[in-house]
C-alpha cells in the first residue's frame, strides 16, 4: 500500500467567494480569508495483493551474545559472579538464557508463525571472531520473483535452521559460537550491495537485530585514547586501536545510505546494553536510536501505553520518543517481531487519518472509490476515531485489487479550526 498526502490551501469554494449551487438554488457567499476551514485529501492506490516485500535479517553473532538475556535471573549468578564467560557459562538449562538462545527461540517464533510476510534472508556479522563484516549472504533472499506460500515459508526454514546451527557454546559436534565484535555500520553497507535489494518493484528492509554497540571500524577517526573515542570495552581499549571505540557517526551514515537507495532499516536492540541507568547504556540508546530515525521505519504511537515500559508516545508527531525496538529478553524480542511482521501486513479495508487531520464530523468526509463517490453506510465504510473502515462489497474489492488491477481510494475531510 502506498500513500501520498496533499494538502489544498482552499478546498471549499465558498470560503475564498464565489457562488454555491445546489438543487436549482443559487447562494452569493462575501469573499472571506480561509481561516477557519482547511481540507485533507487522502489518495491511496489499494495493490491488497502487492508483491512481497524483501527482508533481509542482520544479525549480531558477536560474542556478547553469550552473556545472559536477563541478568537479574538467579540461575544467572553463582557467588555473586553473574555467567557469560569461559569460567562461568551460562546453564540455560536451569532457566539462564544467553542473549543468542533467547534470540533464537523468538526467531523460531517470529519465522514459524510470520515466516510468509515477506521475502526473507539471512547475514550475520561479524565474520570472523574479531572484527570482520559481513562477507557473504548466509541464506538469500528466494530466487528472482518467487513469493508463493511454499517458497516463502522453505526460505523462513533455511534461516531458522541456519540461526539454529549457531550455538552459545562450543560442543564436541558443533564448534560455531557467538565471537568478535561488532562492525555494524561496514555489515550494513556489504548488505546494501546486494543487487537483489533497493529494486523498484518491492518495498525493501533490512532488520538489524544487534545487541551492543557498534564498536569496530578500521577507518574510525579518532582512536583511543583520543576523547572522541568512546570505549565499549569492558576491558579497557587499547591506545592507537579503533577497535572498541563506538561507532556512532559510521554506523548511521551506513543506515542512511540505505536509505537513499529505498531500503528501510528495521533496528531492534537486544540484551541490557541499553539501559539507560549507565553511560554505556545511554551511548548505546542514543546510537541506535539515531539509526532508527535514520532508517524510516520508526515506532509509531497514539498515547504513552503504545511506546511500552520506560518510554513515552510524542504525540505531536505521533511517534516514541525511542524510535528502535528494544527488547530486554525473549519475550520482549518476540513482542518486538511480531509487531514489525504485523506492520508489514497491511489491512487494505482500514485508512488512518493523522490526527491532525481528523474530519470534524463524520458528514465532512467524502469517499470516492475509482472515481465514484461512495456513501457511508454499513455494508460501505464507517469512521471511527481516526480510522475508515471498509466493509462489505467495497473491502472485497479492495482486498482482491491487484498490481495489474488497482483500487483507487481518494478520502476528502473538513476540518474546521
Amino acid at each position: 500500500m502506498h500513500a501520498k498526502r496533499n494538502f489544498l490551501g482552499v478546498l471549499l469554494v465558498g470560503a475564498v467567494g464565489g457562488v454555491f449551487a445546489t438543487g436549482c438554488q443559487t447562494y452569493d457567499f462575501e469573499p472571506v480569508e480561509p481561516l477557519a476551514i482547511t481540507q485533507t485529501t487522502e489518495a491511496r492506490r489499494i495493490e491488497a495483493r502487492e508483491r512481497k516485500p524483501n527482508l533481509m535479517l542482520l544479525v549480531d553473532t558477536s560474542g556478547s551474545m553469550t552473556a545472559p538475556a536477563d541478568p537479574s535471573v538467579a540461575a544467572c549468578k553463582r557467588n555473586g559472579v553473574t555467567c557469560g564467560n569461559d569460567t562461568f557459562q551460562c546453564p540455560i538449562s536451569s532457566g539462564c538464557d544467553t542473549r543468542w538462545s533467547a534470540l533464537q527461540n523468538a526467531m523460531e517464533d517470529f519465522l514459524v508463525s510470520s515466516g510468509t510476510v515477506a521475502r526473507i534472508g539471512l547475514a550475520t556479522y561479524p565474520s570472523d571472531n574479531y572484527c570482520g563484516a559481513t562477507a557473504s549472504i548466509a541464506i538469500p533472499l528466494p530466487d528472482a520473483d518467487k513469493e508463493d506460500e511454499a517458497t516463502l515459508k522453505a526460505n523462513a526454514d533455511k534461516v531458522l535452521a541456519e540461526l539454529q546451527s549457531i550455538t552459545s557454546y562450543a560442543t564436541p559436534t558443533n564448534a560455531r559460537v557467538p565471537d568478535g565484535g561488532t562492525p555494524t555500520s561496514r555489515s550494513l553497507a556489504e548488505v546494501g550491495k546486494r543487487q537483489e535489494l533497493g529494486t523498484a518493484e518491492r518495498s525493501d528492509f533490512v532488520v538489524l537485530l544487534t545487541d551492543g554497540l557498534p564498536n569496530c571500524d578500521e577507518q574510525f577517526p579518532t582512536p583511543y585514547p583520543n576523547a572522541g573515542c568512546f570505549c565499549t570495552l569492558e576491558a579497557g581499549c587499547l591506545d592507537g586501536e579503533t577497535a572498541g571505540c563506538l561507532d556512532k557517526n559510521a554506523s548511521v551514515a551506513a543506515v542512511e545510505m540505505l536509505r537513499a537507495k529505498e531500503i528501510q532499516t528495521i533496528v531492534i536492540g537486544f540484551g541490557a546494553d541499553f539501559n539507560a541507568s549507565t553511560e554505556m547504556g545511554r551511548q548505546g540508546a542514543a546510537t541506535l536510536d539515531a539509526m532508527a530515525r535514520a532508517g524510516g521505519f520508526e515506532r509509531k504511537c497514539k498515547v504513552d501505553l503504545d511506546c511500552g515500559t520506560g518510554d513515552s508516545c510524542d504525540k505531536a508527531v505521533g511517534l516514541c520518543n525511542r524510535r528502535f525496538f528494544q527488547a530486554g529478553n525473549r519475550a520482549e524480542l518476540v513482542k518486538a517481531l511480531r509487531e514489525i511482521s504485523k506492520k508489514l501486513e497491511s489491512d487494505p479495508c482500514l485508512l488512518t487519518f493523522d490526527p491532525e487531520e481528523l474530519p470534524t464530523t463524520d458528514d465532512l468526509v467524502v469517499v470516492y472509490l475509482n472515481g465514484e463517490r461512495v456513501d457511508q453506510g454499513p455494508d460501505t465504510w464507517t469512521l471511527s476515531g481516526d480510522t475508515i473502515k471498509f466493509t462489505g462489497a467495497v473491502c472485497a474489492l479492495l482486498e482482491e485489487s491487484t498490481p495489474a488491477n488497482p483500487a483507487d481510494i481518494e478520502v476528502r475531510a473538513v476540518r474546521t479550526r
